[in-house]
């Protein structure tokens, strides 16, 4: 069968706690970390909201995910936790004063992807729970779009304003990381409870993955030689370190003991001055008892950003476009597409309209995962022929192959007129629902026969008769790979004959007709 799709080989439903009491060993445990990390990653859900012009407050944020990494005693090496903070369930003024500490604290690195939007509503959620001020910063921070363009050889942008065109967190981790991370629960309702374990993995990974994109960044500026030499501070006399107003209170802090042994050799007729210095060094010291070492200081020194919240921040813009309104309160638009929402057959492979009666999809890129679940049932569902299709060429697609266009953009129903009965908006945001949910609207017939009998890859047919061990091999010869644990068990392959990938009824196939019977209740 077909490989899956890699996902994040580090996280596991073992390895994320999810904190909910402030009783708990896993709050705990965060407690903890957080005072022990000096690098975090952060991410926050919310439950989807309609976009609306005369929308007054903020989504309540139902779940704060912190990825801590943690340097192992006497190494070089780190471990890291993933804790997912479970909003509406812990009590907000009982954790309000940590994460304030943590948001602000010099010696915690936080890391971020598009971060700002997710402290506002953060800000609100805790200010609405009588956690006032909420929170106005977080520093230092470096974005994770700063990075990707930093490793991409545009330095430039690292420690400046973002571009608007940036690439998604998933696309940054496939090209960085090598790991797709897929997006289906981006939208679910984080507000229900209990999470599901795809939710809490998804989660989870959005925030580990922060912590090793940043590993890689941070090997690269090492490598490249832009490392912070610890040598260059230690050869500071004393009062020079506590002179200079640039200079870190971490290196001061790192320095001062060495410091403060070597006055006491050479000057022990005055060991009054010894804690008057000490003090000075307690004074700027935070709570956290982790501090950076050098290398990460560097990094915060030339790298490092922040998120500064305004009072305009805090209040949910007001859409300032005007349209003409109809006598029920809605724009033109608005209407025409309420009315094409809800589909009307005939579909167009209907026999009553000239169809052959093989039902035929065509899933855009913001449902590509439906495609795939279509075709392991034995529907024909295409792609798009291009990455970045028009609109138009979507239309011609559909109209010139005679298939259904499943989407989630709304705006696309307003081409209804164009290919009449043909766009149809897929409702439900994950894979197995959105199958459900077109097998109802289209009663479709699905039979545990039908079950991958066509290519998930490109949707082509199978070869009428299989292939042994033996003509597989050949097929597949400087074009795919298959398994010396395969040869010795008289399996029959069957190959695509549009683009000619073999596959077998091995673990994974089986696997996959037990998953699509349950989906779609064929043993009801």
């Amino acid at each position: 069968m077909e490989p899956k799709d890699q996902q994040h080989p580090k996280i596991t439903s073992s390895t994320i706690q999810l904190v909910s009491s402030t009783d708990s060993p896993e709050f705990t445990h965060l407690t903890w970390s957080l005072t022990h990390s000096t690098v975090i990653g952060l991410d926050a859900e919310w439950k989807p909201v309609r976009s609306s012009s005369h929308q007054s407050t903020f989504p309540s944020v139902s779940l704060l995910q912190i990825a801590c990494r943690l340097r192992l005693s006497d190494t070089a090496s780190y471990e890291s936790a993933v804790f997912l903070l479970d909003l509406s369930a812990l009590p907000l003024l009982s954790i309000y004063e940590l994460l304030k500490k943590a948001f602000v604290s010099p010696d915690i690195l936080k890391l971020g992807f598009r971060f700002k939007q997710d402290l506002v509503y953060l800000s609100s959620t805790f200010s609405s729970h009588g956690c006032l001020p909420g929170f106005d910063r977080v520093e230092p921070l470096l974005d994770i779009t700063s990075l990707y363009n930093y490793l991409q050889h545009k330095q430039s942008w690292v420690g400046r304003k973002i571009p608007k065109q940036s690439k998604s967190l998933a696309t940054i981790c496939q090209e960085v990381l090598g790991v797709s991370l897929s997006k289906e629960l981006q939208c679910s309702d984080w507000s229900q409870r209990p999470l599901s374990e795809e939710q809490m993995l998804y989660a989870a990974a959005d925030a580990r993955c922060l912590l090793d994109i940043f590993d890689v960044f941070q090997a690269k500026v090492e490598k490249q030689g832009n490392s912070f030499h610890r040598s260059s501070t230690l050869n500071l006399g004393l009062k020079q370190i506590l002179d200079v107003p640039n200079c870190c209170q971490t290196v001061l802090r790192n320095n001062v003991c060495d410091a403060s042994n070597m006055v006491r050799a050479a000057m022990p007729e005055f060991p009054g001055r010894i804690p008057a210095i000490e003090a000075k060094v307690s004074e700027n010291s935070s709570e956290f008892t982790k501090t950076m070492d050098v290398t990460l200081l560097h990094i915060v020194t030339k790298y490092g950003d922040k998120i500064l919240l305004k009072d305009s921040d805090r209040k949910p813009k007001m859409s300032k476009k005007k349209g003409k309104r109809s006598s029920a309160g809605m724009t033109y638009k608005e209407r025409l597409v309420q009315t094409a929402d809800d589909w009307q057959g005939p579909p167009p492979w209907d026999l009553s309209v000239g169809g052959d009666g093989c039902p035929k999809f065509l899933c855009d890129v913001m449902v590509e995962g439906l495609a795939k679940h279509l075709r392991c049932v034995g529907i024909d569902a295409a792609i798009p022929h291009s990455k970045k299709p028009e609109t138009r060429d979507l239309i011609d697609q559909a109209n010139k192959e005679k298939r259904m266009l499943l989407t989630r953009d709304a705006k696309l129903l307003r081409y209804n007129y164009l290919i009449k009965n043909q766009i149809y908006r897929v409702k439900s945001l994950l894979k197995n629902e959105q199958l459900l949910e077109v097998i109802e609207t289209f009663q479709l017939k699905i039979c545990e026969d039908q079950l991958m009998s066509r290519c998930t890859k490109c949707n082509g047919k199978f070869i009428q008769k299989p292939l042994t061990t033996e003509e597989a091999l050949e097929a597949a010869k400087g074009f795919q790979v298959i398994p010396n644990c395969l040869f010795n068990k008289n399996l029959e392959f069957w190959q695509c004959m549009d683009c000619n990938q073999l596959y077998w009824e091995g673990t994974q196939y089986h696997n996959a007709v037990q998953k699509f019977i349950n989906v779609c209740k064929l043993n009801e």
